[in-house]
């Protein structure tokens, strides 16, 4: 910046504010206050617009105190100098013919770079000015749309809480290929291309140099982390070779102890790898710790920078920076933003009253004495001399991007408004959904250089500049050598394409050669140098869910056996003639053979397993429903007396309960026939949930025949429901219609249960869901239908004659008033 401090022109800088800082030979004053609450300019107007920037680029918490106590840290200058960007922007459309009778207004936050931050701001701004409550009006927010945020874990916050009212967001840096998904960020906007476009865009550019293996550094966040994972697929897409990959901590920055030890393993990572580029996927702060150790230790590769800081002019100036080797990078189209320059040098600081990031940066840099000026022409008290001073930092990425934003805002109201040159026919007063559909439209070019317009995923349709650090000058470090646009080949200079054509790189490990793992049994190792073998993973025999479900299985079999038993013992007595007599048999029979299905549920799933399972229970339950079904229809008719004779009559012609049952069975037995030969279930390896495990699964064939057996069994369910209910009434001594309804009621809502949960849940114990399900099903016919006869035939033999059905039904009709005649 040319401000140098009294030492005889050695740069002078506090560490405590940030690179920008130690650039500038700025001297830092004394301490500015930093306090909790995020800092902001608001200036009113008819129309106001929000701002979100990290002037301080990282918080420090005290854990000490209670609350935490958070201090913004890492003053940088450009953030500073962007923040002041938008509001020249806006001057400049309120200067304009524009929007002719309109005032815009701005609402400013710094964020620090800090997600609770910018959460913060965003709810100040969705409040209704007018009625100075704390509580977010999401119907009539006085910010009509904000710009920013600059982080992408920050955006997507921030994305959330906008996406309630419709309030347009564009952000000038936010590259997350996670924002364009409009089901989950509608209102996000932006004027910087997606990462999907720069990271296919990187591996184009491995892919024409020739480079045959890379090493991937991503970080913790969603940009960094999601980043990498992108890059690596599209590295894996074209055959290329990834040598490592390596994730740095959310705490890479805070925490020194760990961020040392994290660096000597990436450190050693490197100097152990054969990757001919490596790609550092991250934000700039995490990069200059990285870089400075590369240099500490003397090792030289080949670099490729993404966006975010492939410009940074902190980085490409750093001393002794040729040593790293050679850096590639990716930007998004550059410009200058017209008239900045001027602004800052000869206006920015006579506007100070009204702008307390102004006031804040001279409390961090007030005027010093500039060596590099004559002292007796340059007055270093007048704002004029840091004017120039900030000059050479006004960059032609972020700054213009935030440009870009002001002119669409600009465009988009204009529109809305109705506006010509002498004035707009609308008023300001319109909801902020409109403003947005407005947005989404614009399609017009700005100064005459750049083309802008939102796809449907609201992102801008510039693709790349492909640039690399000139190290043997000292100006103009970065130069482009390339362009990628989306849809477009990539095309690169022929000198450096000829340049890498015939070059071998040779590094420590270069003997080491890539083998492609096999895709569906094989896994490549977290440090990408082996094929690892997948785990085989299923519901085994030694699981404690599979050793709780044999044991109720098995229980419930004994129990069946026994009960069977018991039933052919008093075949002939009341009791089991009232329980259906010989289908109480065909009732058991199936109520076996649904407990012995459980068993294909558990254990390695295989073919026949897989198919025969569900089939089988949905014929044998629906035997087994079929049969109380036809029960209940013999005790309905026999005591029922009042009802219509075409009911009666109809009823009766029905109650033949071998054809009841033959009938209802036929049709699911037609269903799960059709289900297992035109789409039966079938066993699948599946890795969809972790790439270092197969999990042995069934996928259910036709989901919706598999429906039709469900719901085929939960209609006679209901219909058993139906008449157990109504014949609650009748003197039915063994209670049978009560414990039928509490029955059939237990299965419904088994299944209802079981879809959502069965839907929702993942991974080896969806199988043991079902298992479960259809254990619980048959305990509820097994301890409703069963257990209170067997009970009655063991502990209350005196119920089990037909003089005691005789008596009880006697009873209950002379209760009603009616004549009941003896034998």
């Amino acid at each position: 910046m040319g401000c140098r401090g009294a030492d005889g022109g050695k740069e002078t800088s506090r560490a405590s504010q940030g690179v920008d800082a130690r650039r500038a030979g700025l001297v830092s004053g004394p301490s500015c206050s930093v306090n909790n609450n995020p800092r902001h300019i608001y200036v009113p107007g008819d129309i106001v617009v929000g701002g979100l920037f990290p002037v301080y680029l990282q918080v420090k918490t005290n854990g000490s105190t209670i609350p935490p106590q958070k201090t913004c840290i890492d003053y940088d200058v450009q953030m500073f100098l962007r923040s002041q960007v938008m509001i020249y922007a806006i001057q400049e459309i309120n200067r304009s013919q524009m929007l002719p009778n309109v005032s815009v207004g701005y609402e400013i936050y710094d964020t620090c770079g800090d997600v609770t931050n910018a959460i913060r701001a965003t709810l100040s701004m969705m409040e209704d000015i007018q009625g100075q409550g704390v509580e977010p009006n999401v119907t009539t927010p006085h910010v009509k749309v904000v710009i920013g945020e600059r982080y992408s874990e920050n955006s997507i916050a921030v994305a959330r809480l906008l996406a309630l009212p419709l309030v347009a967001q564009i952000s000038y840096s936010s590259t997350s290929e996670l924002l364009s998904r409009k089901c989950k960020f509608p209102s996000f906007l932006r004027t910087v291309s997606s990462d999907e476009h720069q990271t296919i865009a990187i591996a184009e550019l491995v892919k024409h140099l020739a480079w045959e293996s890379v090493g991937v550094i991503g970080s913790d966040d969603e940009f960094g982390k999601y980043g990498a994972e992108r890059l690596i697929d599209h590295f894996n897409d074209r055959k290329l070779c990834v040598d490592f990959k390596e994730i740095l901590s959310a705490n890479f920055l805070l925490n020194e102890t760990r961020t040392q030890t994290e660096l000597a393993m990436l450190m050693s990572k490197i100097r152990n790898s054969s990757a001919e580029a490596i790609v550092i996927f991250t934000a700039e702060l995490k990069v200059r710790i990285i870089l400075k150790e590369v240099l500490r230790m003397g090792i030289s590769r080949i670099w490729i920078a993404c966006d975010t800081w492939a410009t940074n002019k902190e980085l490409s100036e750093m001393a002794d920076i040729q040593k790293v080797g050679r850096v590639f990078g990716f930007i998004p189209k550059r410009n200058k933003v017209p008239g900045f320059h001027e602004y800052v040098r000869d206006s920015m600081f006579q506007s100070k009253a009204h702008n307390s990031f102004i006031h804040e940066f001279m409390c961090h840099y007030p005027p010093c004495p500039d060596s590099l000026v004559d002292e007796s022409v340059l007055n270093c008290t007048l704002p004029d001399t840091k004017s120039q001073c900030l000059l050479k930092y006004i960059d032609e990425d972020e700054s213009y991007y935030i440009y870009l934003a002001v002119k669409v805002i600009a465009q988009g109201l204009r529109s809305l408004l109705n506006c010509d040159n002498v004035r707009c026919k609308r008023n300001a007063s319109f909801a902020v959904w409109e403003l947005l559909e407005e947005l989404k439209r614009v399609n017009f070019i700005v100064d005459n250089t750049t083309h802008i317009a939102f796809n449907e995923d609201g992102d801008p349709t510039t693709g790349y500049d492909i640039v690399e650090w000139n190290m043997s000058v000292s100006e103009n470090r970065i130069i482009t050598v390339g362009v990628y646009r989306p849809d477009e080949p990539i095309r690169i200079r022929e000198h450096l394409i000829r340049e890498f054509e015939n070059v071998t790189v040779t590094f420590a490990n270069c003997c080491k050669k890539c083998v492609a793992c096999h895709p569906q049994r094989e896994y490549t190792s977290s440090d990408m140098d082996r094929c690892l073998m997948k785990t085989i993973e299923y519901l085994g025999w030694t699981d404690a869910f599979t050793t709780v479900l044999v044991s109720f299985d098995v229980l419930g079999i004994v129990v069946s056996l026994l009960v069977a038993i018991l039933f052919a013992v008093d075949r002939r007595t009341p009791i089991v003639k009232s329980t259906g007599g010989y289908l109480s048999f065909l009732e058991l029979l199936s109520l076996l053979a649904c407990f012995c299905c459980i068993i294909m549920f558990l254990g390695e799933p295989t073919k026949t397993t897989c198919m025969a399972g569900l089939p089988l229970f949905g014929m044998a339950f629906t035997v087994c429903v079929s049969c109380i079904l036809a029960n209940l229809l013999q005790i309905f008719v026999g005591f029922t007396f009042d009802l219509r004779v075409t009911v009666g009559e109809t009823l009766k012609r029905l109650n033949r309960p071998i054809a009841v049952v033959t009938c209802c069975s036929a049709v699911q037995v037609a269903v799960c026939v059709l289900w297992m030969t035109y789409a039966p279930p079938f066993m699948v390896e599946s890795s969809r949930f972790d790439e270092a495990t197969i999990l042995l699964e069934c996928n259910k064939g036709s989901k919706m025949l598999f429906g039709a057996m469900l719901t085929y069994i939960a209609l006679l369910a209901v219909v058993c429901f139906l008449f157990a209910f109504k014949g609650k009434q009748l003197p039915d001594l063994y209670k049978n219609a009560s414990f039928v309804s509490i029955s059939m009621m237990i299965f419904l809502v088994v299944w209802i249960v079981f879809i959502p949960v069965y839907i929702n849940m993942s991974g080896k114990y969806q199988r043991a869901i079902e298992a479960a399900a259809i254990l619980v099903s048959n305990y509820s016919v097994l301890c409703c239908h069963f257990a209170p006869k067997c009970y009655i035939m063991l502990f209350r033999k005196e119920l089990n004659n037909e003089n005691a059905i005789t008596n009880y039904i006697r009873k209950h009709y002379e209760k009603k008033g009616m004549a009941v005649v003896g034998k």
